[in-house]
């Protein structure tokens, strides 16, 4: 077992009992997993905040991981779509998201009887922009991943020691941060994003993939190996993402980037 590993198992081993928020990506899939090896199925549960803004395919996956691994499950709905500052799509939008789920999550621990809410943010997070984590601060929520210091990197590497799909899985964060900041969040726009993330897909796209919504035009970035792949194809693919309403694509030639829409950088035709 490797040290983080051991570390964080530890940690949890500690916890009286836990509510895990939990999307079903990398980070939280793993900690359900070792949450309910280390305090079994009567001391956890992992919940999952139903909105437009989470993935249709990534809720399939994370039901299927807690199936898997016998890892209690609940789903609880979440209405930041309700929130005007939220659809306002400011840069700290996440704020205004993490806000409203832990309102929704806090309060279903306490009524479970749950004495520990945390999540999955990792110790490379805490480097990155998440304005997220302000609102699980604020809210007491506990990060037992980047609390034991356990990066990106050492999660996938005890995920695929645990045998969990999820250890390569790319990072999966919500349909509204493809959205340009500015630009209001709307279902349509959520929609169109996870159509026609799902149609590239299934032209057989694989790895880190982003269709992020411009307004009436579409930026595709996929990991560089896979631009030509696309390109290839663009014709099927600007009639499929006319038909979902953008009346315009691009691809980027500088390939999927971590934050592009926070840069503002304009791609090139």
């Amino acid at each position: 077992m490797s040290d983080s590993l051991a570390a964080l198992r530890a940690l949890v081993q500690r916890f009286p009992s836990v509510l895990l928020g939990y999307s079903g990506g990398v980070d939280s899939a793993l900690l359900a997993v070792v949450l309910r090896q280390e305090l079994g199925r009567d001391r956890m549960v992992a919940a999952i905040g139903r909105s437009a803004s989470y993935p249709e395919a990534q809720w399939r996956g994370a039901r299927d991981v807690a199936e898997r691994f016998d890892v209690p499950l609940a789903e609880i709905a979440t209405f930041e779509l309700d929130d005007p500052r939220y659809l306002a799509n400011p840069t700290n939008r996440c704020f205004f998201c993490k806000t409203e789920l832990w309102s929704r999550l806090v309060p279903a621990a306490r009524a479970r009887g749950l004495a520990v809410v945390c999540d999955g943010t990792n110790a490379d997070d805490l480097h990155e922009h998440r304005p997220g984590r302000a609102a699980g601060i604020a809210a007491g929520i506990r990060s037992p991943l980047a609390e034991v210091g356990m990066t990106k990197a050492q999660v996938r590497e005890a995920s695929r020691t645990l045998g969990l799909p999820t250890w390569d899985a790319p990072a999966a964060p919500c349909l509204s941060s493809r959205v340009l900041y500015g630009l209001p969040i709307t279902p349509r726009r959520l929609r169109q994003v996870e159509q026609g993330e799902a149609f590239l897909r299934s032209l057989g796209v694989r790895g880190d993939l982003r269709l992020r919504h411009l307004g009436d035009r579409a930026r595709i970035e996929v990991e560089p190996a896979w631009i030509a792949f696309v390109s290839d194809r663009l014709p099927e693919v600007h009639t499929r993402l006319a038909e979902l309403g953008f009346a315009g694509v691009e691809i980027d030639p500088r390939g999927y980037r971590r934050g592009s829409l926070l840069a503002g950088r304009p791609a090139q035709q």
